[in-house]
């Protein structure tokens, strides 16, 4: 039986002051954790759609994935700096540690957060949403764990983003 882990989230948000649109996550998972960036499960759908949804190509490399978002005006990261968490089980998740989102909110010019799955949205309310004032919209997780939802699906509710990001320069 796995046990609880203290881990903290050690990579850097992306985004820059054109960032449009924040997507956020609830905590990278293991495979995220080992590759020192987002979505780093292959089986993990979040690059697929947004390549889809943008027109890019397939992002292979972290730099490559990092330009697909800031060329979009995306910025992507995670509601929790730190917790306690079995493996990669957004239900496990206790004694959560927020990340401070003010340094992209004044830094940037976004318009709408997103959180990619159920837990994300649920630790936003819970943490974030008081001290920046802010809603989020829900989106379906892009998980494998989210088998319910083919990627085609996903694309197609994802496509909500997409207005926001219309008058991206």
């Amino acid at each position: 039986m796995e046990k609880y882990q203290q881990v903290h989230h050690e990579f850097e948000p992306v985004f820059d002051k054109k960032s449009k649109i924040l997507i956020l996550g609830s905590f990278p998972s293991v495979k995220s954790r080992e590759q020192h960036f987002y979505y780093g499960h292959p089986q993990n759908r979040f690059w697929k759609v947004i390549a889809a949804l943008t027109g890019a190509q397939l992002p292979q490399t972290v730099e490559e994935k990092k330009k697909m978002l800031l060329d979009h005006g995306i910025a992507v990261w995670d509601v929790i700096a730190s917790c306690e968490i079995i493996g990669s089980s957004d239900s496990s998740i206790r004694n959560v540690v927020p990340t401070d989102l003010q340094l992209i909110l004044e830094e940037a010019q976004i318009r709408r957060i997103y959180a990619n799955g159920n837990t994300a949205k649920k630790l936003f309310e819970r943490f974030q949403k008081k001290s920046c004032g802010r809603e989020v919209a829900g989106l379906p997780s892009t998980s494998p764990a989210n088998a319910a939802f083919s990627l085609e699906r996903l694309i197609e509710c994802w496509s909500c983003i997409l207005e926001d990001l219309k008058e991206y320069d």
